[in-house]
């Protein structure tokens, strides 16, 4: 049954086609531009429609009734069918009135079923600039012998597939084509006056509402020129992308700017937060827009872009209103310019598809409806600076009462302040006879603490040193008697060499020689003495290490900056507090390539002690002692910086005692192990080589110090 009604219908649509096809024949031949829009056969887009073969032979072409062809949003191709009378001369031109087509095909088809393929032209590409406005244009052919033909037209667009039909002259369609331009001429001229003036606006009074307003203006002009297909003309001769995109483009930018400047005039932040994720939902939708042109997604980009622009009108005259509601006078102008443009959109859409009618108003309307809105929107930023000169005026008003008020005031108070004045200088003087005899004693009673840490902190090293000092002497003299008894040996040897008496028997001579080698072993002396010298130097060598790393170290009242290699300062520090480690610690060096940092090397040494002992304390610390514990140096650069870490498997700290580390006499050491200076100290030190420490800790993990030292001071 549905097949049958269905074959019904197609027999039905094409009797009729047939029966008023004739009626639909357009003159070629008048010297007056024709629309041929209401008598346009059309042939919705669809996959397949492609060739002209198949197309000429379709039975789907129905009668427009409108002067406009709209086929709406597709990917494929629609096709319009004219019956027309073959003209009589040469001068018979088809004007297809829509710049971002893809190039149009078309085809005429005679009587006697032959195609011809006419050459279609963009009007921008006709050399010489011989024709106005926008647009494609095909030449009709004079057949000979030819009364009437049929012109197949195939359109494709990326965007909003329509269009208008004229047949004319040169002459005739000029003078239409001309009017546009010189309409769109004056629409530019009204957009670059308020681009200009709002401009200067913004070097006057330095608001960024200007600055907005003008970027808008800016897109909104070449949104409607790309439109209009004057940009492709006049603009971006070559540019391909451009000419396929520049209204999906500047449509997205449109959008964007138009949000910015509605959040900065209207002062969104001062109102609901719903106002502002309004805002940043229709900018993130127009910015999801321009990203689908940009990577080529451009029916998605189109929809994606109409959708943003038809709900971000209404989201705008809301957030207007609202704002409005709360007394903010500008947003009238706001409200009105807004509701002129959406309203000369609907309309311009409405012609489109026929609703309202098709003439030379609602063809401009948009252009019309955006300047307006442009010019309302000039007299609202005017009006917001008059409502803030008004603010200006009567906030200094309110401030000269104020202080007329307060000068009276003052009178009054001067003779009482006078008094109390004289009476509380005495007091001060006297308090600040007592501050002053305190704060002498407070710096003493500093200095002496700070002389005592370092005195503590010498205290240890001298331990540390004479400890250090004591094992590689110890082990030099202890080979000393060793050696000599052994170089007595071979001076005995010697000496029975040199006693040999050539007159006597030289055999038994130098027997008894070898056999007294024998006797001590010379082999085993010679190799016990290298053994001796080698342990002697090695006890030379630590011994001249441990000189040198006190050299290095001992720079402590240095007040002078120069460059340091890191690396020397911490292991100079490790040999000389060695003598305290317990005998589970393993030193973990990780030292990268650094520069050689400007600072004091003596006050830098001391930080490295300070927190290297602190280390090893709180690891000896731990009540449950690990198989092995460690502490960890590295070094590396980031940037102008190098940063030192030393880090511990002690006992870790709480957040609590984190906090307070860095003060002045605060310890978790016990009563006579500390002063509570140590860290205060280190942390001096590094602020003063403009520098940071940072402290990292967890209880019973350990804790990591690290240091950030600028490389030039």
């Amino acid at each position: 049954m549905k097949r049958f009604t269905f074959l019904i219908g197609m027999l039905i649509m094409t009797v009729w086609s047939v029966c008023n096809a004739h009626d639909n024949i357009a003159d070629s031949n008048v010297q007056r531009t024709t629309d041929l829009g209401e008598r346009a056969w059309l042939l919705p887009p669809r996959e397949g429609n492609d060739r002209i073969e198949d197309i000429r032979k379709s039975d789907w072409f129905y009668r427009s009734d409108s002067k406009v062809i709209n086929f709406g949003i597709s990917k494929n191709a629609g096709w319009v069918k004219l019956h027309m009378t073959a003209p009589k001369q040469d001068n018979a031109v088809l004007l297809i009135e829509q710049s971002r087509l893809m190039t149009p095909e078309c085809y005429v088809v005679t009587n006697d079923n032959l195609i011809r393929r006419v050459p279609v032209t963009a009007i921008k590409d006709v050399p010489n600039r011989q024709w106005p406005g926008t647009g494609f244009i095909a030449n009709l052919p004079k057949i000979p012998g030819t009364d009437s033909y049929e012109v197949f037209v195939k359109l494709m667009s990326n965007e909003l597939l329509v269009t208008t039909l004229k047949v004319g002259t040169q002459e005739s369609l000029s003078g239409d084509l001309i009017s546009k331009e010189m309409l769109f001429g004056l629409y530019s001229g009204i957009m670059f006056v308020m681009l200009i003036y709002n401009s200067f606006l913004y070097i006057s009074v330095r608001d960024r509402s200007y600055i907005y307003y003008v970027l808008y203006i800016l897109s909104i002009w070449l949104t409607q020129i790309s439109i209009s297909g004057f940009a492709s003309k006049y603009l971006w001769l070559n540019n391909d992308w451009l000419a396929a995109n520049s209204v999906s483009v500047f449509s997205s930018l449109s959008g964007i700017t138009a949000f910015i400047f509605i959040k900065e005039f209207l002062n969104i932040g001062k109102y609901e937060k719903l106002l502002s994720r309004l805002i940043y939902f229709n900018l993130s939708t127009f910015s999801l827009s321009l990203c689908f042109t940009l990577f080529g997604a451009k029916h998605l980009d189109f929809i994606t872009m109409q959708l943003a622009t038809f709900v971000g009108s209404l989201i705008a005259l809301y957030i207007g209103f609202i704002v409005y509601k709360q007394g903010f006078a500008p947003a009238k102008y706001f409200l009105i310019a807004w509701s002129l443009l959406l309203v000369g959109a609907c309309l311009f859409i409405m012609k489109d598809y026929n609703i309202i009618p098709y003439n030379n108003v609602t063809i401009y309307i948009l252009q019309i409806a955006s300047a307006t809105e442009v010019t309302l929107l000039s007299f609202a930023l005017a009006d917001k600076i008059n409502i803030f000169k008004r603010e200006k005026e009567e906030s200094q008003a309110r401030a000269l009462e104020v202080v007329t008020e307060n000068e009276k005031l003052v009178r009054e108070q001067n003779v009482l302040l006078e008094i109390k004045v004289k009476e509380r200088t005495e007091a001060l003087e006297t308090a600040n006879d007592t501050l002053n005899a305190t704060l002498t004693d407070l710096k003493e009673a500093q200095s002496q603490l700070v002389d005592q840490e370092k005195m503590a902190g010498l205290g240890q090293l001298t331990a540390g040193i004479a400890h250090e000092i004591n094992n590689p002497i110890n082990f030099v003299t202890s080979n000393i008697k060793p050696l000599e008894l052994d170089i007595n040996d071979l001076n005995d040897v010697i000496q029975m060499y040199e006693k040999l008496d050539p007159e006597k028997d030289l055999q038994s001579q130098i027997s008894a020689i070898e056999s007294f080698k024998k006797r001590i072993d010379l082999n085993f002396v010679r190799e016990e003495i290298k053994s001796l010298l080698s342990g002697i130097g090695e006890g030379a060598k630590r011994t001249a290490e441990i000189i040198r790393s006190l050299k290095n170290f001992s720079r402590l009242d240095e007040n002078d900056t120069k460059p340091v290699n890191i690396a020397e300062g911490l292991d100079s520090t490790l040999v000389l507090i060695r003598s305290t480690f317990p005998g589970n610690l393993k030193i973990v060096k990780d030292y990268q390539p650094v520069p050689e940092v400007e600072c004091m090397p003596g006050k830098i040494n001391q930080v490295f002690m300070n927190l290297m002992s602190n280390a090893v304390h709180a690891i000896k610390s731990k009540p449950v002692q690990n198989e092995e514990e460690f502490i960890s140096l590295k070094t590396w650069q980031e940037g102008d910086h190098v940063k030192i870490s030393i880090k511990d498997s002690g006992t870790g700290m709480p957040d609590s005692v984190k906090q307070k580390i860095f003060e002045p006499f605060f310890t978790t050491k016990d009563v006579g192990e500390g002063t509570g200076l140590g860290l205060s100290i280190v942390f001096r030190i590094i602020e003063n080589h403009r520098g940071t420490i940072d402290v990292v800790t967890k209880v019973n993990e350990g804790t990591e110090f690290i240091i950030n030292l600028p490389i030039k001071h």
